[in-house]
């Protein structure tokens, strides 16, 4: 319950300053990359672009893998703080669980651009989903 409370006071604070300070200042982002499982392009893999946020994380743009397991995501949103953003990638590479596994990778505060439009793009750089890779875990609810 105490930390409830504290939850929603932090809300309500942030919402006053919301309306002091307006509706925060439009943030960008940009992120690509190539995906492979087993050495070969990951095709159809499903990936989310959030901003991170103390209770649910907000969606800024979804997307697949092209057939050469390439992709790009770029997503804004309107913040009075730095948005958090950070790629989920949701695969099945070696993996034949009921679920999926998901890889999130933090973008750095650096890629994001304060305009509707990112001036840069983070760059993956290509990733092996086979191996165990640090930070994956199963996902059954995504």
């Amino acid at each position: 319950m105490y930390m409830l409370t504290i939850i929603l006071l932090t809300l309500r604070t942030t919402n006053v300053f919301a309306g002091i300070l307006g509706d925060g200042r439009k943030q960008s982002v940009a992120v690509s990359g190539h995906l492979l499982c087993n050495e070969k392009p990951a095709a159809n893999i499903r990936l989310k672009l959030y901003d991170k946020e103390i209770l649910l994380d907000y969606k800024l743009d979804e997307g697949k893998t092209d057939s050469s397991g390439a992709f790009y995501l770029r997503g804004s949103k309107k913040e009075i703080t730095n948005i958090d953003p950070k790629l989920n990638i949701y695969h099945k590479c070696n993996y034949s669980g009921p679920c999926v596994k998901k890889l999130s990778i933090i973008i750095p505060d650096e890629y994001i651009t304060e305009s509707s439009t990112p001036q840069l793009v983070f760059n993956i750089g290509t990733i092996n989903l086979a191996g165990m890779i640090s930070g994956e875990e199963i996902d059954c609810i995504n």
